[in-house]
């Protein structure tokens, strides 16, 4: 296990550099319309006004299993969203069960995914304006619609759930400073995780 765990980071450090973010801190986030797995379109231009996460997912890459299978993600989700954040879960999968609604859906519960919003991407679209190569993958956008943070979830880049009770919570300290109106002082770290598996790849 702890071959795959290296191995897993590294293949995921590899993947992060070989290509810049298509979408930097500070930028206009990209507009987006998508559907959720009931079927109803979700568009950024609907949450003007609002702070919004958005964090790629793939419930079956191991670095997501530990912020899920500890709770640590679906905590975050409850956390925030009761402060008025809408939190969106993306799925950039281009096949297989997470590319469809019923499947997604039904793997969320299982997970206890207490996100805003669980949304299909199956196109890519989403995922590549962003410049999303891995899950879990996370961004902050502003109440002003601009990029506030881009990256890694924690500082700890490890499959091992022990790991997140000594890490340095990027994604929360993002989000309160934004909530404060103040500036992130890490708006872009090195996010870790396996690849995001778009169609065609």
């Amino acid at each position: 296990m702890k071959h795959n765990t290296f191995l897993g980071a590294v293949i995921g450090a590899m993947i992060c550099s070989a290509t810049a973010y298509a979408a930097e801190p500070g930028d206009a986030a990209p507009a987006f319309t998508v559907k959720n797995t009931k079927g109803e379109e979700i568009s950024l231009a609907k949450q003007k006004g609002k702070v919004v996460v958005l964090e790629w997912v793939n419930y079956d890459c191991p670095f997501v299993k530990k912020h899920y299978g500890s709770g640590n993600i679906p905590k975050l989700q409850e956390k925030y969203t009761a402060k008025d954040v809408v939190w969106i879960t993306v799925s950039s999968a281009g096949e297989g069960p997470l590319a469809e609604a019923s499947g997604l859906s039904e793997r969320s519960e299982k997970e206890g995914n207490k996100a805003s919003q669980i949304v299909l991407d199956t196109d890519g679209k989403v995922g590549k304006a962003y410049g999303a190569k891995t899950t879990p993958e996370l961004v902050v956008i502003d109440k002003e619609g601009k990029i506030a943070y881009h990256g890694a979830i924690d500082s700890k880049a490890t499959t091992e759930a022990g790991d997140i009770a000594t890490a340095d919570s990027y994604i929360s300290l993002a989000l309160d400073s934004v909530l404060a109106g103040k500036t992130v002082d890490k708006a872009k770290t090195q996010p870790y995780g396996c690849g995001v598996k778009y169609a065609g790849k």
